[in-house]
């Protein structure tokens, strides 16, 4: 009987560093966030500004009725309602989420996703890196003209399997999307949201000053496109640089999308080309309806329920199927559609204390006080800093501008840079706070963590920083008035 050796124990693993930087989670960030807000309720005054009808029929406040009012803190109760209300005030957003994931897995499951990446790989196969400036040039013009920061929801799932195709990934998929919208909507050449409005609010000619803000669009388009293309290019040299290499939801979305050449393509069923056809005609409705018809994320919504099941059918599979499609898809952004509402509890908690306008108020009183070189600089970061709460461009310009513009009058700051800073205050910030719901769903669709993006993104948002306050201080050294 031979005596048997008993294994030799594996070496332990040194327990692996606690890290001191490390972003929390990012439900607990914005649980944080929303009891520092109800906390904040007991502690600043509150008050009100008057609400008058503004521009095409939108209410905005009358820059000279502030009052301070009862004071109204936030109770437990409220406190505890802040997530409800939130998700119920985020409402669309969340429920736009679910419906384009729920679409895009219905599409996947009909095949014509991936035979349209596999013909794509196989054209850009040797030019893969130039992908990504023509995608980003053409997404910033789209923004910088209709103004819809929004469509990078739309973006992501299309351009998300080519990317990974090329050998990229999922961070290089989301940045493509979220940063040349963000460029396009934030220097808003024409855009109606901010510039437009922004404008009309501020009593200037519509669009007037385009020189400057072209040049800032190509700047800052310049430096996004510059930034995306570097880490593309190590990723695409060394897959473990991507800083989802270790992800298993990555890990899948390779084995699914990257395959070694053949040389055999996949080729489309009669059936599978109709549902393509079906497809991009449905895509077609889409670019009019918001062009043409004010469409907005319900409408977009209600559009992808019908092409789900309609590209579906054309593409052959049955109703189980579909029905097993989009509910794959509404697991798969479930966590991004949450947190998208669960962030909208910030507002809920400063409008249910009454203390949003003082905030507003106070933030016009802080640049009031600044020397005149710094006045358009502290006009850009109080704009900024309240974007962090209504990270709505039309809503910031409707409770901002009426107080931003006169101020500059008075503070020795033209107005039309009074809207720049606006712009730029308003824009770049909405693709780093957890609070802008719009983006939050838009890394879930991309399959990527907040966390991971903050690590990605937060060098690019310093360089556009610099540039916002380069053009700034341009602006008021020159004395601009487009």
């Amino acid at each position: 009987m031979s005596q048997q050796i008993p294994p030799s124990p594996s070496p332990e693993r040194p327990a692996p560093k606690k890290s001191w930087c490390r972003i929390p989670d990012i439900y607990a960030v914005l649980f944080i966030f929303i009891a520092l807000a109800a906390i904040a309720t007991h502690f600043v005054p509150a008050g009100q500004f008057e609400r008058v009808p503004g521009p095409a029929g939108r209410i905005t406040i009358d820059p000279t009725s502030y009052e301070q009012i009862a004071s109204s803190p936030v109770g437990i109760v409220d406190f505890m309602l802040a997530i409800p209300n939130g998700l119920m005030s985020a409402g669309e957003v969340v429920f736009f989420t679910f419906m384009i994931g729920g679409m895009f897995m219905v599409l996947r499951h009909t095949g014509i996703i991936e035979i349209g990446v596999d013909k794509l790989t196989r054209r850009f196969a040797r030019q893969s890196l130039l992908t990504i400036p023509v995608l980003m040039t053409v997404f910033a013009l789209i923004a910088t003209v209709i103004g819809t920061q929004e469509l990078a929801l739309v973006y992501v799932p299309v351009i998300l399997p080519l990317m990974i195709a090329l050998r990229f990934d999922s961070v290089t998929a989301a940045a493509v999307a979220l940063c040349a919208t963000t460029v396009g909507f934030t220097t808003g050449v024409l855009n109606p949201i901010n510039t437009g409005l922004g404008q009309q609010l501020s009593a200037l000619p519509l669009y007037s000053g385009y020189g400057l803000r072209i040049f800032a669009f190509i700047v800052m388009l310049a430096a996004a496109i510059f930034f995306v293309m570097r880490y593309a290019r190590k990723v695409h040299s060394e897959p473990s640089f991507s800083l989802l290499s270790s992800d298993p939801g990555e890990s899948e979305k390779r084995s699914l999308y990257q395959h070694a050449d053949n040389g055999r393509a996949l080729l489309a069923s009669g059936r599978q080309k109709l549902a393509s056809v079906a497809a991009f005609a449905f895509f077609g409705m889409l670019i009019y309806g918001v062009l043409q018809q004010g469409w907005f994320m319900m409408e977009m919504a209600g559009l992808f329920i019908i092409m789900g099941i309609v590209v579906g059918l054309i593409a052959g599979l049955n109703t189980d199927e579909i029905c097993a499609g989009f509910n794959q898809g509404f697991r798969d952004v479930l966590v991004g559609a949450m947190i998208a509402g669960v962030a909208r509890g910030v507002a809920v908690m400063l409008e249910d204390g009454q203390i949003m306008d003082t905030l507003v108020f106070g933030l016009g009183n802080l640049v009031g006080g600044l020397p005149t070189l710094l006045s358009a600089i502290g006009m850009f970061f109080a704009q900024l800093g309240f974007n962090f709460i209504v990270p709505s461009g039309s809503g910031q310009a409707l409770v901002t501008m009426p107080l931003m513009a006169p101020l500059s009058d008075i503070i020795g700051v033209t107005r039309q840079t009074a809207v720049l800073a606006f712009q730029l205050g308003d824009g770049i910030g909405n693709i780093l706070y957890p609070t802008s719901g719009y983006f939050m769903a838009t890394l879930a669709l991309a399959g990527v963590t907040w966390q991971k993006w903050v690590k990605f993104f937060f060098p690019l948002f310093c360089i556009w920083v610099l540039i916002a306050l380069a053009f700034l201080v341009f602006a008021q050294a020159t004395q601009w008035n487009g």
